[in-house]
C-alpha cells in the first residue's frame, strides 16, 4: 500500500507552466499537494480543482517568495494547522534578461532576491518541521541549464540558478543523516510562457534532439525524485535538456 497520502508536498510557482505540471503529476500520484502562487490565485485554484476532480487532495497558498517575513508567516501557519510537509518542490522564480552592459540594477536585484533568497525563504522554515516528522523527506529545487553553462543575456539568471545548485549541494550534506534528500533539476528550454518569445529556429538548432522540452518531462523526473526508489539519490543535479549540455 502506498504511503503517499501521508506525505504532503508543497509546490511553489504551481499556477502555470512547469510548476503546474509538477503539481498535477504529484496529485495524480497520490500526494496531498499544496499549490503555491505568487499573484495568479485563479490559476492556482484551477490547478487545485483539477487535482481534486481527479480524486486527489489539494489546497492553495499565496505569498511572494521574495518576501521573507510573508513567506515565513504563511509557511509556519501551514505547518501549524496542517502539519509539516514531507516534501517541497521549489520551482518559483523569475527571469529578467538583457545584455550585461545594459542590465539594470533593478533587474539584477529582482532576479537574485527572488530566485536565491526565495530558496532560503521557502525551504528554511520547512526544514526543522520536516526533520521532526522523523520519516525522511524530499527537497527538490529547479535550477536551469543556464546555471550550469551560462547563457548570453542571462548573467543575473545564470548567477541565481548556479547559486541554487550550490545551496542544494550543501543542504544535502546537512540533511543526509536525516534521510532527507536534496536534489536539483536543471531544465533546458521547456515549452512555457517564459520561453514563448525565444527565436524558435535558433533555439532548436542548438538542441541535439531538435525540439524543446515539455513540462510533463520535468514533472516525471520530480515525481521520481520524491519516490521511495530515489531514496539513495541526493546532492545531485539532473539535467533535462535534450542534450543541450
Amino acid at each position: 500500500m502506498s504511503n503517499r497520502d501521508t506525505r504532503p508536498v508543497l509546490v511553489t510557482g504551481a499556477s502555470k507552466g512547469i510548476g503546474k505540471a509538477i503539481a498535477l503529476r504529484l496529485g495524480a500520484a497520490g500526494y496531498p499537494v499544496t499549490v503555491h502562487y505568487g499573484r495568479d490565485r485563479v490559476g492556482a485554484e484551477a490547478v487545485a480543482e483539477e487535482i481534486r476532480s481527479a480524486g486527489g487532495t489539494a489546497s492553495i497558498v499565496g505569498f511572494d517568495i521574495a518576501d521573507r517575513a510573508g513567506a515565513k508567516a504563511a509557511l509556519e501557519g501551514l505547518c501549524g494547522s496542517a502539519g509539516a510537509f514531507w516534501g517541497v518542490v521549489q520551482n518559483a522564480g523569475i527571469a529578467r534578461d538583457n545584455a550585461f552592459p545594459a542590465l539594470s540594477s533593478e533587474d539584477w536585484d529582482d532576479v537574485i532576491h527572488t530566485n536565491v533568497d526565495g530558496f532560503y525563504n521557502v525551504v528554511q522554515p520547512l526544514v526543522m518541521p520536516m526533520i521532526r516528522r522523523r520519516d525522511g523527506g524530499r527537497v527538490v529545487a529547479l535550477s536551469s541549464v543556464s546555471g550550469i553553462v551560462g547563457n548570453r543575456g542571462q548573467v543575473n539568471y545564470s548567477a541565481s540558478k548556479a547559486a541554487i545548485i550550490g545551496a542544494c549541494k550543501a543542504l544535502a550534506v546537512e540533511l543526509a543523516k536525516r534521510n532527507i534528500t536534496v536534489n536539483c533539476v536543471a531544465p533546458g528550454v521547456i515549452e512555457t510562457q517564459m520561453t514563448k518569445d525565444l527565436p524558435e529556429d535558433q533555439v532548436i538548432a542548438a538542441i541535439p534532439m531538435r525540439r524543446v522540452g515539455k513540462p510533463h518531462e520535468i514533472a516525471g523526473l520530480v515525481e521520481f525524485l520524491l519516490s521511495d526508489d530515489a531514496s539513495y539519490i541526493t546532492r545531485q543535479v539532473i539535467s533535462v535538456n535534450g542534450g543541450l549540455c
